[in-house]
């Protein structure tokens, strides 16, 4: 990888809250979402941007196999259809909880939607890890997160691994066949200076990449949780990445530019911005759901 590869700003959308890049081959595009500005984009292999508006608060977002996509927001779990402009609620586990909302959520390697939950205000550690089967069962995995992030999963389907930004924590679990994790134990704990870590995926070498809020960078970890590389980023609050493009050799990198004002957010006026950059190495292909 080169020393500090070249990080360019190909989408200057100014999200808030950007997050969830997801590379959809069968669009050859990359979609995301702004979670507080209520928005989903699409970046084409073309470089075009487009932007839909949404009724709700959008946390993640991935391709189904049956067509459209299945998400997770503040309302629940949603299935949307972009080409009729629908989002259908079909499940909302925290309906007692009026203040958490989805954040993260990614697909297994047996075609499973991961997405975890969180307290929206950030006050309290309530926030739970679901997963949802292709056949509709939604099983709760594991609770007591105060941000969760993530999730992501080696090449090999037999690792889980699940960030909880506040406590500054990345979480690995061994998933057995069924899908069922167990030994949950810390993989990295970050202190002062670091950053907390937000979103992740993984490359096609088993190693985890990191985005680093209040860090301006992405980080390359061994599965062992050895630091490897970083990636500067012009902006202070990258939030997830994702390899996608070509061969699956480009890194996206989503950012926000929330509660950033006057000198801060005039020294980083592309903050909100999709990134990418060539770090020598290529990602994997994400499964759409199964369900």
């Amino acid at each position: 990888m080169p020393d500090q590869p070249q990080v360019e700003c190909v989408a200057d959308v100014k999200a808030i809250l950007g997050e969830g890049p997801i590379w959809a081959p069968r669009d050859a595009a990359l979609y995301w979402v702004d979670i507080n500005g209520s928005k989903i984009f699409r970046l084409d292999d073309r470089g075009a941007v487009r932007s839909w508006d949404t009724p709700m608060r959008i946390g993640s977002i991935v391709p189904r196999a049956s067509g459209g996509f299945i998400a997770g927001t503040n309302q629940g779990l949603a299935f949307i259809d972009l080409d009729e402009e629908r989002f259908d609620i079909f499940a909302n586990p925290e309906a007692e909880l009026p203040n958490n909302r989805f954040n993260d959520g990614k697909v297994d390697r047996q075609g499973c939607f991961w997405a975890g939950t969180m307290d929206n205000l950030e006050r309290e550690a309530r926030g739970t890890l679901y997963r949802l089967d292709p056949d509709g069962t939604l099983t709760a995995i594991d609770s007591g997160y105060g941000v969760t992030n993530g999730p992501a999963f080696s090449p090999d389907g037999r690792r889980l691994y699940e960030n909880d930004s506040s406590r500054q924590v990345t979480y690995v679990f061994d998933l057995e066949e069924a899908g069922r994790p167990t030994n949950r134990r810390e993989l990295i704990r970050f202190g002062k200076g670091d950053g907390y870590p937000d979103g992740m995926t993984v490359d096609a070498e088993g190693c985890l990449w990191i985005a680093f809020w209040d860090g301006w960078c992405i980080r390359r970890f061994s599965p062992e949780g050895e630091c490897l590389a970083e990636v500067r980023t012009p902006v202070q609050r990258p939030t997830s990445c994702m390899f996608g493009g070509d061969s699956l050799k480009t890194l996206f990198i989503t950012s926000a530019r929330r509660d950033l004002k006057g000198t801060d957010l005039a020294n980083q006026p592309l903050a909100g911005g999709l990134f990418a950059a060539d770090v020598g190495v290529s990602g994997i292909a994400e499964l759409p759901f199964a369900g």
